[in-house]
């Protein structure tokens, strides 16, 4: 598989500093953004693959922020990350164009295979290294 670019967006440092770690272990490029408008300034700055998107995060929302890069990068792929009591959240966020959405905490396989199938539909969808 080609080169994975893979965007974090968590507002809960400890999980998204482990998750990066052991995602760059996997051979995935990985970028990480606290909130929703960081994750829309280095979508701007950066091609993206993959975005994992926390549903629950102060400020600007999962929702709203997978609405904003549905928007201005319709080929990235959105993976949710929600806990049991956002479930709803998530499925709306799947309505609005997210590829699916893992319950936190993800296993780790879990959610790298779900990372490489999202890469694989964006790849059949002729959206490579953009």
């Amino acid at each position: 598989m080609s080169e994975c670019r893979v965007l974090l967006v968590d507002d809960e440092d400890a999980y998204v500093e482990t998750l990066a770690k052991r995602l760059t272990r996997r051979g995935l490029t990985v970028y990480t953004a606290d909130r929703g408008e960081k994750a829309l300034a280095i979508l701007d700055e950066h091609p993206v693959d993959v975005v994992i998107l926390d549903v629950k995060m102060p400020g600007m929302d999962g929702i709203e922020t997978l609405t904003r890069i549905k928007k201005s990068h319709a080929s990235v792929e959105v993976i949710m990350l929600t806990g049991h009591a956002n479930v709803d959240a998530a499925i709306r966020g799947m309505e609005q164009g997210a590829f699916d959405y893992l319950m936190k905490p993800a296993e780790m396989d879990d959610l790298f295979y779900k990372i490489q199938d999202a890469q694989k539909k964006r790849l059949l969808a002729g959206h490579g290294a953009d």
